[in-house]
């Protein structure tokens, strides 16, 4: 069954985020994922605590999990955190 991550953030570092994201986005398509959207989000409903959103599809949840813990992603975690607060969340 199709899987979505679901990225909530706020930047940090600018210069950091651009180094990341450059980074971050070949081990999403190594995993077979591909971003769905992403960008700057607006409430339709509710208190919204992050300003950006990026939704990422997978397969199936296997392939989510077998991407975010991956070696390659997990080596840029320190970079994420340094360039964005964020929450990531797994739906599906």
């Amino acid at each position: 069954m199709t899987s979505y991550v679901v990225v909530e953030s706020n930047v940090l570092d600018a210069e950091k985020l651009a180094q990341y994201g450059q980074l971050a986005a070949p081990t999403v398509a190594q995993f077979g994922g591909k971003f769905l959207a992403k960008g700057a989000a607006h409430a339709l409903h509710g208190n919204q605590v992050f300003t950006n959103k990026a939704v990422i599809e997978f397969a199936s949840e296997q392939q989510a999990k077998e991407w975010y813990y991956s070696e390659q992603y997990q080596a840029l975690i320190e970079l994420r955190n340094q360039a964005m607060d964020s929450q990531f969340q797994l739906v599906g």
